[in-house]
């Protein structure tokens, strides 16, 4: 095994899979929350009630997060490429990933937000404040906490679209795996991979914990 060839490729597919993670999460971590706060408030009985708003928001999400991950990424080839400019490459992933991940971000916003005690939105409304305040000061900052697990969790869900998008030459720890890995039958290359996954996953585990005591214990 000559880990003088593999080395630097195993460093740069890690570096493809930072890039690919790290942007999804902030675009999916924006639009779902957007979605996300949209899905809460419009439920019937909250600030926005707005059923119709609530009813089309649902159904796209419920539409959307059932799809397996690799066929969405098939599903989307037209898409990709028409905003891309190609369907290959981590950018690629980007779009897809971005799409699949911001629908599990939004039910996790929901969920979380659905925990934030009524009784201090219902104070909030009764001092006159208005409901973009209260989503921003008093709804949003009572569930960040859970939040940061919310998203810290997803990390992990967004690492593996990543993994799987290397099966259409976006590159990352998945193709690293896949090509240099399994198709030929090299189970260290493989593991190698696997470890290294293992590790950024743990590490944005550990301070995604931590961030959320910090937050809850103020």
């Amino acid at each position: 095994m000559d880990w003088s060839l593999l080395g630097p490729q195993l460093l740069s597919a890690t570096g493809e899979t930072l890039y690919m993670v790290a942007v999804t999460l902030v675009l999916a971590g924006l639009i779902g929350l957007v979605v996300g706060v949209g899905l809460y408030v419009t439920r019937r009985g909250n600030i926005l009630e707005n059923t119709a708003v609530f009813t089309a928001l649902n159904l796209l999400v419920n539409f959307i997060r059932p799809i397996p991950f690799i066929i969405l990424l098939a599903a989307l080839g037209q898409a990709t490429e028409a905003v891309v400019g190609t369907r290959l490459g981590p950018n690629a992933a980007i779009f897809a990933m971005t799409i699949g991940a911001t629908f599990a971000v939004a039910r996790i916003v929901e969920q979380n937000l659905m925990s934030v005690d009524p009784g201090v939105v219902e104070a909030a409304r009764s001092m006159g404040v208005s409901r973009f305040r209260i989503i921003t000061t008093v709804i949003l900052p009572e569930a960040l906490g859970p939040l940061v697990l919310g998203y810290t969790f997803l990390v992990i869900g967004i690492t593996d679209m990543s993994a799987m998008a290397g099966a259409i030459g976006a590159g990352g720890l998945g193709d690293f795996a896949l090509r240099l890995g399994y198709q030929r039958f090299n189970d260290e290359v493989t593991w190698a991979a696997v470890i290294v996954i293992i590790i950024l996953v743990q590490l944005v585990q550990f301070f995604g914990n931590w961030l959320a005591r910090k937050i809850m214990r103020r």
